[in-house]
């Protein structure tokens, strides 16, 4: 079993990475695979088009590596997606990626989902909130820690010194792999996923 960790800051080996790094090594310690993927060159915003509808990819191509990342989504068994706080909310950047992907993505639902975000002092359950909205749209578990997924500190040192929310990171990692191996006895025993329906579209004008 894989996980994918999205690491959704600009800085490549920053605050977030560190979270990150550690709901890895959390996951590996229970026997959970997981590699993290730096978007820093993500820059472009979902504009609409409908080509990944039919596709399954998107139409900017691989000019920014999103298409890899969809690629890499087919084989995990589960997600992190981390972000830093700006201005309440998460990254321009992995707003844009969580857009894009989730338009273009067919292959998410049931696998279990989790972001963190990585703060100086405050905006951090705004953007904790915003990021779970993605999983919920998408019938994926949101795994979730002893406290909301969160580490403070303006450089990795302090977030490394955050001993709370290094272990909400350690336990979310945890509880992402005991969930994993949960359905995978499922499937192994026979547990079928819900029954699927097609989804049904309203709107308020009639």
């Amino acid at each position: 079993m894989k996980v994918l960790l999205i690491n959704g800051s600009p800085h490549e080996n920053g605050c977030t990475y560190t979270a990150l790094s550690e709901v890895l090594k959390s996951l590996n310690n229970e026997g959970i695979d997981g590699e993290i993927v730096h978007i820093g060159k993500l820059q472009q915003g979902c504009i609409g088009c409908g080509f990944c509808k039919k596709n399954g990819r998107c139409a900017f191509g691989d000019e920014d590596g999103l298409n890899l990342l969809l690629e890499k989504s087919e084989s995990a068994d589960g997600f992190v997606i981390g972000s830093p706080v700006h201005f309440a909310s998460a990254s321009g950047m992995v707003t844009s990626f969580m857009d894009r992907f989730f338009m273009a993505a067919k292959n998410t639902a049931y696998k279990p989902g989790a972001a963190i975000v990585s703060c100086r002092r405050g905006g951090a359950s705004a953007a904790l909130d915003q990021l779970n909205k993605y999983f919920t749209i998408r019938n994926m578990p949101v795994v979730s820690s002893n406290y909301w997924n969160m580490v403070h500190g303006g450089k990795p040192e302090d977030v490394l010194k955050d001993e709370e929310g290094m272990q909400t990171m350690r336990i979310l990692g945890k509880n992402m792999a005991w969930l994993l191996k949960c359905i995978q006895l499922g499937k192994e025993n026979g547990v079928p996923f819900p029954t699927h329906e097609p989804g049904i579209t309203t709107n308020f004008i009639r």
